[in-house]
């Protein structure tokens, strides 16, 4: 069982983070081993994943909350895993995305390693940078 927990700095407003975040479809251009995921219903999600080697078809929930910029998301896996994403703002246009995962999961550097990539990946989309702390 496992909590994580990892931040990084995007040159980008809050709300554009926010915005490009809460769009389902842009999910697998960032996260790792996603393939497909797209809206079927107000918080419902399909996904086509890699897990570990192995492909899985499914579904899943993700709830954004704009007034907080905040997303909560789950899948209907025996692995209680579940997270939740901030997005703060650094002065007037830098934004801070903070991610958490809770999974019954017992591979820590992994997870943490996905995490981190997934992160990195979202950075470089977002201001075409790396992983380094802006300001």
């Amino acid at each position: 069982m496992g909590d994580y927990e990892h931040t990084t700095d995007v040159r980008r407003t809050p709300e554009d983070v926010f915005d490009y975040l809460a769009d389902v479809s842009h999910l697998p251009e960032y996260f790792s081993g996603l393939e497909k995921a797209w809206s079927t219903g107000p918080e419902d999600v399909a996904v086509v994943a890699n897990v570990e080697g192995e492909r899985y078809e499914g579904t899943a929930w993700m709830h954004a909350d704009q007034d907080a910029r905040s997303l909560r998301w789950g899948a209907e896996r025996s692995s209680g895993y579940h997270g939740e994403l901030f997005v703060t703002g650094i002065g007037d246009e830098d934004s801070r995305v903070t991610v958490t995962l809770h999974t019954e999961h017992a591979d820590g550097p992994a997870i943490r390693a996905g995490l981190e990539q997934t992160l990195a990946d979202l950075k470089r989309i977002l201001d075409g940078s790396g992983t380094e702390r802006v300001g």
